[in-house]
């Protein structure tokens, strides 16, 4: 979770600095998960409540669902607790693309035809191809 968390955000020096300002800041303290989750949603400025009770209270794994047809590819969330958005980093036919899906069908257009779809495996998420290929 704390890896996908990291994808989420894309830039490790503000992910290290987090982790640092953590041990600092709740030095030897006792403290609630809430706290840590609206902490780490302050310090990175994402509502990050959709993604923690997605991976901390529903024990659904999140699939992205996608669906490649000529030149497009349709994708969705599924599987997942309302809300949840995270985006996603793909490589389609190898070049990378950080997507944004959601529980409803995005259709992007591609540059040729048949593209390869796959996930970075850096997040924590099952993938289905649904056109079965």
């Amino acid at each position: 979770m704390l890896h996908s968390l990291r994808q989420v955000i894309n830039d490790d020096e503000k992910w290290r600095n987090i982790l640092r300002s953590l041990n600092k800041d709740f030095y030897h303290q006792v403290v609630k998960g809430a706290k840590i989750e609206n902490y780490l949603s302050e310090k990175t400025g994402i509502n990050l409540k959709p993604f923690f009770d997605q991976y901390l209270r529903d024990i659904r794994i999140p699939v992205f669902e996608y669906s490649v047809k000529g030149k497009s590819v349709s994708f969705r969330w599924n599987n997942c607790v309302p809300g949840f958005n995270m985006p996603l980093k793909i490589y389609i036919s190898g070049k990378e693309q950080i997507i944004k899906p959601t529980p409803f069908i995005t259709t992007l257009k591609l540059d040729s035809e048949n593209a390869t779809i796959k996930v970075d495996p850096g997040y924590y998420v099952a993938t289905l191809n649904i056109t079965g290929k």
